[in-house]
């Protein structure tokens, strides 16, 4: 792989580039781009201009740059999620519509719950996830399920913190987390009142693989969850949502589907 003076690889600037976009900025100038990174503008711009030669930049007619079709195309070609997101789909719409308001399924993504589906409905509570939106482990109720059934070394490396607070109910205390994370693996599913949000409550369940919904030894590859109205009535969907995994759990197993991978990182029949 080829490398600059500084002894960085061509690619990883490549990587940079990409990592400059957000849900929330789509589209980026150049000189945007250039200060994220950051790489000299000339650099910038020359690394931009291959990408868009390429397919997976799109130059836009004023100049702005944003993420290439071609782009697309070769992730949704091996992504490791997308038979997950294929078994995942009947069940999700099936709770969508007993549900009415947002449900979701959440992977483990190095120290975050990264979203890989998502469905919603005009009038649904407020909700901060959105497809491949990220979301810190201690916050959210997918995350919350995700690390309760995470390996150990990722828990001690979350309870070590920092823990932002979103709200007052957010957990922010090593200890509090510690027994959190115990009562979910006990009680099989995690609810988070006003968590991310004082309107809104997760309620989440781990979709299991092969192994089966019932055996403990089976890796949790999901989080399935639903994100509903801070009315105290959150409890009544933790039935349906356990039917619906144990459903996406026959699904896979049924296609002989291996536990899709995570990142370490260093640092939607579902809010997080």
């Amino acid at each position: 792989m080829a490398r600059t003076q500084s002894g960085e690889s061509v690619l990883t600037r490549a990587v940079r580039i990409f990592e400059a976009f957000t849900p929330e900025e789509p589209v980026l100038s150049v000189s945007e781009i250039a200060r994220r990174v950051p790489l000299h503008i000339a650099t910038a711009s020359r690394l931009i201009g291959e990408l868009v030669r390429h397919g997976l930049l799109a130059r836009q007619p004023d100049g702005r740059v944003r993420i290439g079709v071609r782009f697309w195309e070769l992730a949704q070609r091996a992504s490791p999620t997308l038979t997950l997101r294929d078994a995942a789909m009947p069940f999700l719409e099936d709770l969508h519509g007993v549900i009415g308001h947002h449900v979701q399924l959440g992977v483990l993504d190095g120290d975050h719950a990264l979203f890989v589906e998502r469905l919603t409905a005009p009038g649904a509570v407020v909700n901060y996830t959105r497809i491949a939106g990220r979301l810190n482990l201690h916050a959210s109720s997918s995350g919350l399920v995700l690390l309760a059934h995470g390996p150990a070394e990722l828990q001690e490396r979350i309870l070590a913190g920092p823990l932002p607070s979103y709200t007052p109910n957010t957990i922010t205390t090593p200890d509090r987390l510690r027994g959190t994370l115990a009562e979910i693996r006990k009680a099989g599913f995690a609810l988070c009142a006003g968590h991310i949000h004082p309107d809104a409550t997760g309620v989440a369940v781990p979709v299991r693989g092969a192994g089966g919904h019932n055996s403990t030894d089976s890796q949790v590859v999901a989080a399935l969850s639903a994100i509903v109205p801070n009315d105290g009535n959150a409890y009544q969907q933790v039935p349906v949502l356990m039917a619906a995994a144990r459903g996406i759990t026959r699904t896979l197993a049924a296609a002989r589907v291996p536990s899709p991978p995570h990142r370490r990182g260093s640092a939607s029949s579902l809010n997080g």
